[in-house]
Protein backbone atom coordinates (compact mmCIF):
# COMPACT_ATOMS: atom_id res chain seq x y z
CA UNK A 1 0.00 0.00 0.00
CA UNK A 2 1.60 3.16 -1.15
CA UNK A 3 1.75 6.67 1.50
CA UNK A 4 -1.19 8.07 0.39
CA UNK A 5 -3.50 5.33 0.31
CA UNK A 6 -2.63 4.61 3.81
CA UNK A 7 -3.04 8.49 5.00
CA UNK A 8 -6.71 7.84 3.59
CA UNK A 9 -7.31 4.51 5.45
CA UNK A 10 -6.10 6.33 8.76
CA UNK A 11 -8.23 9.11 7.85
CA UNK A 12 -11.03 7.08 7.21
CA UNK A 13 -10.83 4.96 10.63
CA UNK A 14 -10.05 7.66 12.56
CA UNK A 15 -13.20 9.30 11.24
CA UNK A 16 -14.95 6.23 11.70
CA UNK A 17 -13.53 6.26 15.56
CA UNK A 18 -14.81 9.55 15.98
CA UNK A 19 -18.36 8.91 14.95
CA UNK A 20 -20.18 7.91 17.99
CA UNK A 21 -18.07 10.33 19.63
CA UNK A 22 -18.95 13.46 17.09
CA UNK A 23 -22.96 12.57 17.32
CA UNK A 24 -23.19 12.39 20.89
CA UNK A 25 -21.70 16.14 20.93
CA UNK A 26 -24.55 17.37 18.54
CA UNK A 27 -27.06 15.13 20.41
CA UNK A 28 -26.71 17.30 23.51
CA UNK A 29 -25.88 20.51 21.84
CA UNK A 30 -22.45 20.70 22.40
CA UNK A 31 -21.03 21.00 18.87
CA UNK A 32 -23.91 23.63 17.25
CA UNK A 33 -21.13 24.22 14.30
CA UNK A 34 -18.31 22.25 12.42
CA UNK A 35 -15.71 24.36 13.66
CA UNK A 36 -16.96 23.61 17.29
CA UNK A 37 -16.63 20.21 16.46
CA UNK A 38 -13.44 20.05 14.84
CA UNK A 39 -12.22 21.40 18.14
CA UNK A 40 -13.92 19.59 20.77
CA UNK A 41 -13.01 16.04 18.61
CA UNK A 42 -9.20 17.20 18.29
CA UNK A 43 -9.21 16.51 14.52
CA UNK A 44 -8.47 17.80 11.40
CA UNK A 45 -11.29 20.44 9.58
CA UNK A 46 -11.28 17.74 6.77
CA UNK A 47 -11.84 14.59 9.28
CA UNK A 48 -14.32 16.53 11.09
CA UNK A 49 -16.36 17.80 7.67
CA UNK A 50 -15.96 13.98 6.82
CA UNK A 51 -17.58 13.10 10.13
CA UNK A 52 -20.12 15.32 9.76
CA UNK A 53 -20.98 14.47 5.89
CA UNK A 54 -21.05 10.61 7.14
CA UNK A 55 -23.69 11.13 9.99
CA UNK A 56 -25.61 13.42 7.32
CA UNK A 57 -26.05 10.14 5.08
CA UNK A 58 -26.69 7.94 7.80
CA UNK A 59 -29.85 10.29 8.46
CA UNK A 60 -29.01 11.19 12.43
CA UNK A 61 -27.91 15.22 11.21
CA UNK A 62 -28.34 17.87 9.04
CA UNK A 63 -25.33 20.20 7.78
CA UNK A 64 -25.99 24.07 6.96
CA UNK A 65 -24.97 23.85 3.55
CA UNK A 66 -24.26 27.69 3.83
CA UNK A 67 -22.26 28.30 6.74
CA UNK A 68 -22.54 31.47 8.70
CA UNK A 69 -20.94 33.22 11.70
CA UNK A 70 -22.89 34.38 14.54
CA UNK A 71 -22.82 38.19 15.30
CA UNK A 72 -20.08 40.33 16.83
CA UNK A 73 -17.83 37.13 15.94
CA UNK A 74 -14.66 36.57 14.25
CA UNK A 75 -12.65 33.83 11.81
CA UNK A 76 -14.15 31.77 9.06
CA UNK A 77 -17.82 31.21 9.16
CA UNK A 78 -18.78 27.27 9.89
CA UNK A 79 -21.45 25.34 9.24
CA UNK A 80 -24.16 24.64 11.35
CA UNK A 81 -25.08 21.07 12.77
CA UNK A 82 -28.37 20.42 13.97
CA UNK A 83 -30.20 16.87 14.34
CA UNK A 84 -32.10 15.75 11.84
CA UNK A 85 -35.89 16.58 12.50
CA UNK A 86 -36.54 13.59 10.42
CA UNK A 87 -34.42 10.92 11.58
CA UNK A 88 -34.97 7.32 13.45
CA UNK A 89 -36.73 8.17 16.91
CA UNK A 90 -36.50 5.81 20.00
CA UNK A 91 -39.44 4.51 21.52
CA UNK A 92 -39.62 5.66 25.02
CA UNK A 93 -42.48 4.87 27.91
CA UNK A 94 -43.26 5.48 31.26
CA UNK A 95 -45.08 3.53 33.91
CA UNK A 96 -46.73 5.36 37.13
CA UNK A 97 -49.31 4.24 39.45
CA UNK A 98 -52.41 5.70 37.06
CA UNK A 99 -51.05 3.96 34.10
CA UNK A 100 -48.36 4.84 31.26
CA UNK A 101 -47.25 7.42 28.71
CA UNK A 102 -45.44 6.07 25.64
CA UNK A 103 -43.75 8.48 23.29
CA UNK A 104 -41.41 8.50 20.46
CA UNK A 105 -38.14 10.47 20.67
CA UNK A 106 -35.25 11.74 18.64
CA UNK A 107 -31.98 12.63 18.90
CA UNK A 108 -31.90 15.79 20.83
CA UNK A 109 -34.37 14.70 23.17
CA UNK A 110 -36.91 15.73 21.33
CA UNK A 111 -40.73 14.23 21.77
CA UNK A 112 -42.19 13.59 18.06
CA UNK A 113 -45.22 12.57 19.85
CA UNK A 114 -47.12 10.89 22.85
CA UNK A 115 -49.74 8.76 23.80
CA UNK A 116 -51.16 9.04 27.32
CA UNK A 117 -53.00 5.72 28.99
CA UNK A 118 -54.93 5.65 31.83
CA UNK A 119 -55.21 1.80 32.88
CA UNK A 120 -55.63 0.51 36.47
CA UNK A 121 -52.17 -0.81 36.94
CA UNK A 122 -52.73 -5.02 38.10
CA UNK A 123 -50.15 -7.51 39.54
CA UNK A 124 -49.19 -8.66 36.22
CA UNK A 125 -46.71 -6.47 34.63
CA UNK A 126 -47.68 -7.98 30.99
CA UNK A 127 -50.88 -6.16 31.41
CA UNK A 128 -49.69 -2.54 31.25
CA UNK A 129 -46.66 -3.04 29.36
CA UNK A 130 -49.03 -4.92 26.50
CA UNK A 131 -50.88 -1.55 26.60
CA UNK A 132 -47.94 0.39 26.17
CA UNK A 133 -46.19 -1.54 23.48
CA UNK A 134 -49.60 -1.19 21.66
CA UNK A 135 -49.48 2.38 21.95
CA UNK A 136 -45.90 2.37 20.41
CA UNK A 137 -46.52 0.55 18.21
CA UNK A 138 -49.38 2.57 16.86
CA UNK A 139 -47.15 5.60 16.96
CA UNK A 140 -44.55 4.48 14.90
CA UNK A 141 -47.02 3.11 11.96
CA UNK A 142 -48.71 6.61 12.32
CA UNK A 143 -44.99 8.22 11.91
CA UNK A 144 -43.64 5.97 9.49
CA UNK A 145 -40.44 6.65 11.51
CA UNK A 146 -37.28 4.31 11.67
CA UNK A 147 -36.81 2.79 15.46
CA UNK A 148 -33.80 2.58 17.10
CA UNK A 149 -35.01 0.35 20.13
CA UNK A 150 -36.82 0.88 22.87
CA UNK A 151 -36.80 2.16 26.69
CA UNK A 152 -39.28 1.80 30.07
CA UNK A 153 -38.96 4.26 33.19
CA UNK A 154 -40.34 2.31 35.96
CA UNK A 155 -40.95 3.60 39.53
CA UNK A 156 -38.89 0.80 41.02
CA UNK A 157 -34.99 0.59 41.50
CA UNK A 158 -34.08 -2.45 38.57
CA UNK A 159 -31.90 -4.56 39.50
CA UNK A 160 -28.89 -5.52 37.41
CA UNK A 161 -27.99 -7.44 34.69
CA UNK A 162 -31.44 -9.16 35.34
CA UNK A 163 -33.43 -6.58 34.72
CA UNK A 164 -36.15 -7.18 37.64
CA UNK A 165 -37.96 -4.62 39.56
CA UNK A 166 -37.45 -5.19 43.01
CA UNK A 167 -39.33 -2.70 45.27
CA UNK A 168 -42.19 -1.57 42.98
CA UNK A 169 -44.08 0.36 46.17
CA UNK A 170 -46.80 2.00 44.61
CA UNK A 171 -47.62 -0.20 42.17
CA UNK A 172 -49.02 -3.61 42.90
CA UNK A 173 -46.32 -5.84 40.61
CA UNK A 174 -44.62 -8.27 43.27
CA UNK A 175 -40.75 -7.89 44.19
CA UNK A 176 -38.76 -9.40 41.80
CA UNK A 177 -41.58 -8.77 38.57
CA UNK A 178 -39.46 -9.55 35.80
CA UNK A 179 -39.84 -6.69 33.87
CA UNK A 180 -37.23 -5.92 31.35
CA UNK A 181 -37.82 -9.67 29.97
CA UNK A 182 -41.42 -8.83 29.41
CA UNK A 183 -40.78 -5.58 28.02
CA UNK A 184 -38.06 -6.73 25.56
CA UNK A 185 -40.47 -9.79 24.58
CA UNK A 186 -43.50 -7.54 24.21
CA UNK A 187 -41.33 -5.40 22.14
CA UNK A 188 -40.26 -8.15 19.92
CA UNK A 189 -43.66 -9.25 19.58
CA UNK A 190 -45.18 -6.38 17.73
CA UNK A 191 -42.23 -6.55 15.19
CA UNK A 192 -40.29 -3.07 16.84
CA UNK A 193 -36.98 -2.80 15.78
CA UNK A 194 -33.93 -2.48 18.46
CA UNK A 195 -32.71 -3.53 21.42
CA UNK A 196 -35.47 -2.87 24.93
CA UNK A 197 -33.98 -1.40 27.85
CA UNK A 198 -35.79 -1.06 30.97
CA UNK A 199 -34.46 1.33 34.00
CA UNK A 200 -35.65 3.83 37.31
CA UNK A 201 -37.90 6.54 36.16
CA UNK A 202 -35.64 8.94 38.21
CA UNK A 203 -32.62 8.07 37.02
CA UNK A 204 -33.52 8.22 33.62
CA UNK A 205 -34.92 12.00 34.45
CA UNK A 206 -31.36 12.52 35.58
CA UNK A 207 -29.63 11.15 32.37
CA UNK A 208 -31.65 13.63 30.16
CA UNK A 209 -31.44 16.67 32.68
CA UNK A 210 -28.10 16.30 32.23
CA UNK A 211 -27.66 16.12 28.44
CA UNK A 212 -30.43 18.03 27.23
CA UNK A 213 -32.04 20.00 30.87
CA UNK A 214 -30.59 22.00 33.97
CA UNK A 215 -27.81 19.31 34.31
CA UNK A 216 -26.05 19.86 31.33
CA UNK A 217 -22.49 20.74 31.51
CA UNK A 218 -22.43 19.37 35.56
CA UNK A 219 -19.59 17.16 36.17
CA UNK A 220 -21.39 15.91 39.60
CA UNK A 221 -24.55 15.80 38.97
CA UNK A 222 -27.34 14.90 41.89
CA UNK A 223 -31.04 14.79 41.21
CA UNK A 224 -33.58 14.34 43.44
CA UNK A 225 -37.24 14.17 42.83
CA UNK A 226 -41.08 13.14 43.77
CA UNK A 227 -43.86 12.25 41.65
CA UNK A 228 -46.90 10.77 42.61
CA UNK A 229 -45.64 8.87 45.46
CA UNK A 230 -42.10 8.54 47.28
CA UNK A 231 -38.98 10.23 46.63
CA UNK A 232 -36.32 8.95 44.36
CA UNK A 233 -32.76 10.12 43.90
CA UNK A 234 -29.83 9.70 41.08
CA UNK A 235 -26.42 10.30 39.92
CA UNK A 236 -24.73 11.81 37.00
CA UNK A 237 -20.78 11.43 37.08
CA UNK A 238 -19.16 12.48 33.70
CA UNK A 239 -22.53 11.72 31.50
CA UNK A 240 -22.99 8.30 33.25
CA UNK A 241 -25.49 7.53 35.63
CA UNK A 242 -24.00 5.98 38.57
CA UNK A 243 -26.14 3.09 39.39
CA UNK A 244 -23.59 0.62 41.80
CA UNK A 245 -22.57 -2.65 41.55
CA UNK A 246 -26.20 -3.87 40.95
CA UNK A 247 -27.75 -1.01 39.85
CA UNK A 248 -29.55 -0.07 42.93
CA UNK A 249 -27.30 2.96 44.52
CA UNK A 250 -29.24 6.05 45.31
CA UNK A 251 -32.47 5.10 47.02
CA UNK A 252 -32.17 8.17 48.66
CA UNK A 253 -36.01 7.74 49.50
CA UNK A 254 -35.06 5.92 52.75
CA UNK A 255 -32.79 8.50 54.33
CA UNK A 256 -34.23 9.38 57.85
CA UNK A 257 -35.19 13.02 57.78
CA UNK A 258 -37.18 12.73 61.06
CA UNK A 259 -36.94 10.27 63.31
CA UNK A 260 -40.17 10.25 64.93
CA UNK A 261 -42.04 10.61 61.83
CA UNK A 262 -44.31 8.23 59.55
CA UNK A 263 -43.60 4.77 59.08
CA UNK A 264 -42.26 4.02 55.89
CA UNK A 265 -42.55 0.81 53.27
CA UNK A 266 -38.67 -0.25 54.09
CA UNK A 267 -39.88 -0.82 57.39
CA UNK A 268 -38.12 2.57 59.00
CA UNK A 269 -39.44 5.73 60.28
CA UNK A 270 -39.15 8.94 58.79
CA UNK A 271 -37.41 8.43 55.66
CA UNK A 272 -37.46 10.74 53.08
CA UNK A 273 -39.86 8.86 51.13
CA UNK A 274 -42.71 9.62 53.49
CA UNK A 275 -41.65 12.55 55.08
CA UNK A 276 -41.37 14.77 51.66
CA UNK A 277 -43.74 13.83 49.25
CA UNK A 278 -47.24 14.62 47.83
CA UNK A 279 -49.31 12.99 50.39
CA UNK A 280 -46.85 13.69 52.85
CA UNK A 281 -47.76 17.39 51.69
CA UNK A 282 -51.37 17.28 51.96
CA UNK A 283 -51.26 15.53 55.58
CA UNK A 284 -49.16 18.61 57.03
CA UNK A 285 -51.83 21.02 55.51
CA UNK A 286 -54.35 19.04 57.17
CA UNK A 287 -55.52 18.46 53.37
CA UNK A 288 -57.63 14.62 52.70
CA UNK A 289 -56.33 13.54 49.21
CA UNK A 290 -59.32 13.14 46.86
CA UNK A 291 -59.81 11.02 43.89
CA UNK A 292 -59.76 13.45 40.94
CA UNK A 293 -56.22 13.81 40.57
CA UNK A 294 -52.78 13.21 41.06
CA UNK A 295 -51.60 13.37 44.45
CA UNK A 296 -49.25 15.42 43.03
CA UNK A 297 -51.47 18.00 40.92
CA UNK A 298 -53.36 18.27 44.20
CA UNK A 299 -50.30 19.48 46.30
CA UNK A 300 -49.12 22.06 43.28
CA UNK A 301 -52.86 23.37 43.42
CA UNK A 302 -52.81 23.77 47.00
CA UNK A 303 -48.97 25.63 47.02
CA UNK A 304 -50.76 28.54 45.09
CA UNK A 305 -52.87 28.90 48.29
CA UNK A 306 -49.52 29.41 50.27
CA UNK A 307 -49.32 33.26 50.82
CA UNK A 308 -53.01 33.38 52.03
CA UNK A 309 -53.39 29.68 53.75
CA UNK A 310 -51.10 29.76 56.78
CA UNK A 311 -51.82 25.92 57.37
CA UNK A 312 -50.21 25.50 53.34
CA UNK A 313 -47.77 27.78 54.64
CA UNK A 314 -46.51 26.13 57.63
CA UNK A 315 -46.54 22.64 55.24
CA UNK A 316 -44.66 24.04 52.68
CA UNK A 317 -41.51 25.01 55.28
CA UNK A 318 -42.11 21.63 56.97
CA UNK A 319 -41.37 20.01 54.00
CA UNK A 320 -38.46 22.32 52.61
CA UNK A 321 -36.93 21.42 56.25
CA UNK A 322 -37.68 18.02 55.62
CA UNK A 323 -35.94 17.69 51.90
CA UNK A 324 -33.07 20.24 52.74
CA UNK A 325 -31.98 17.52 55.77
CA UNK A 326 -32.01 15.12 53.35
CA UNK A 327 -30.25 16.86 50.89
CA UNK A 328 -27.85 18.15 53.31
CA UNK A 329 -26.79 14.58 54.34
CA UNK A 330 -26.47 13.82 50.30
CA UNK A 331 -24.17 16.51 50.05
CA UNK A 332 -21.53 15.88 52.78
CA UNK A 333 -21.36 12.27 51.11
CA UNK A 334 -21.88 12.75 47.21
CA UNK A 335 -19.96 16.57 46.69
CA UNK A 336 -21.86 17.50 43.79
CA UNK A 337 -21.56 20.48 42.08
CA UNK A 338 -25.43 20.61 40.81
CA UNK A 339 -28.71 19.91 42.39
CA UNK A 340 -31.10 19.63 40.58
CA UNK A 341 -35.41 19.05 41.56
CA UNK A 342 -37.86 17.58 40.08
CA UNK A 343 -42.02 16.85 40.79
CA UNK A 344 -42.98 18.06 44.08
CA UNK A 345 -39.41 19.17 45.07
CA UNK A 346 -39.18 22.07 42.13
CA UNK A 347 -42.56 23.68 43.08
CA UNK A 348 -41.32 23.50 46.73
CA UNK A 349 -37.93 25.21 45.44
CA UNK A 350 -39.54 27.62 43.80
CA UNK A 351 -41.94 28.58 46.67
CA UNK A 352 -39.23 28.64 49.28
CA UNK A 353 -35.66 28.96 47.66
CA UNK A 354 -33.55 30.51 50.37
CA UNK A 355 -35.26 28.98 53.11
CA UNK A 356 -33.93 25.29 51.24
CA UNK A 357 -30.74 26.99 50.14
CA UNK A 358 -30.14 28.13 53.77
CA UNK A 359 -31.06 24.47 55.09
CA UNK A 360 -28.50 22.44 52.87
CA UNK A 361 -25.78 25.31 53.22
CA UNK A 362 -26.65 25.04 56.89
CA UNK A 363 -26.24 21.45 57.73
CA UNK A 364 -23.66 20.14 55.18
CA UNK A 365 -19.64 20.92 55.39
CA UNK A 366 -19.40 21.60 51.95
CA UNK A 367 -22.59 23.65 51.46
CA UNK A 368 -20.87 26.25 54.51
CA UNK A 369 -17.59 26.16 51.80
CA UNK A 370 -19.41 28.13 49.13
CA UNK A 371 -23.02 26.31 48.59
CA UNK A 372 -24.10 23.90 46.22
CA UNK A 373 -26.13 25.06 43.07
CA UNK A 374 -29.68 24.01 43.90
CA UNK A 375 -31.91 24.58 40.13
CA UNK A 376 -35.28 23.15 39.36
CA UNK A 377 -35.52 20.56 36.31
CA UNK A 378 -36.11 21.94 33.34
CA UNK A 379 -37.58 19.46 30.84
CA UNK A 380 -41.12 18.25 30.05
CA UNK A 381 -41.37 14.29 30.52
CA UNK A 382 -37.56 13.86 31.32
CA UNK A 383 -38.20 10.84 32.43
CA UNK A 384 -39.38 9.61 28.86
CA UNK A 385 -36.74 11.50 27.62
CA UNK A 386 -34.19 9.82 29.39
CA UNK A 387 -36.05 6.32 28.55
CA UNK A 388 -35.09 7.14 24.70
CA UNK A 389 -31.66 8.04 26.09
CA UNK A 390 -31.10 3.99 27.24
CA UNK A 391 -32.44 3.01 23.35
CA UNK A 392 -30.34 5.97 21.84
CA UNK A 393 -27.18 4.88 23.53
CA UNK A 394 -25.81 2.34 21.02
CA UNK A 395 -25.96 4.37 18.45
CA UNK A 396 -24.45 6.91 20.03
CA UNK A 397 -21.83 4.31 20.98
CA UNK A 398 -21.23 3.19 16.92
CA UNK A 399 -23.75 4.44 14.60
CA UNK A 400 -22.71 2.45 12.10
CA UNK A 401 -22.59 -1.04 14.16
CA UNK A 402 -26.16 -0.14 15.78
CA UNK A 403 -27.32 1.38 12.37
CA UNK A 404 -26.03 -1.59 10.43
CA UNK A 405 -27.50 -4.32 12.84
CA UNK A 406 -30.92 -3.09 11.92
CA UNK A 407 -30.93 -3.00 8.81
CA UNK A 408 -29.73 -6.65 8.51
Amino acid sequence: MNGKATTTRSRLDRGRSALGPALELVHTGRAPTRAVLTAELGVTRATAGAVAAELEALGLIRVDSRPGAAAGSQGRPSHRLTVDEKGPVALAAQIHADGFRAALVGLGGRVVATAPGCVTVSADPAQVLGAVVEAGAGLLRDSGRRCVGAGLAVPSAVAEPEGTALNPLHLAWPAGAPVRDVFAELVREAGIEGPAFTGNDVNLAALAEHRHGAGRGAQHLLCVATGHRGVGGALVLDGRLHTGSSGLALEVGHLTVNPEGRPCYCGSRGCLDVEADPLAFLSAAGRAPGPEVSLLQQSRDLLRDQAADPAVRAATEQLVDRLGLGLAGLVNILNPDRIILGGLHRELLAAAPERLRAVVADRSLWGRSGGVPILGCTLDHNSLAGAAELAWQPVLDDPLAALGRLAA
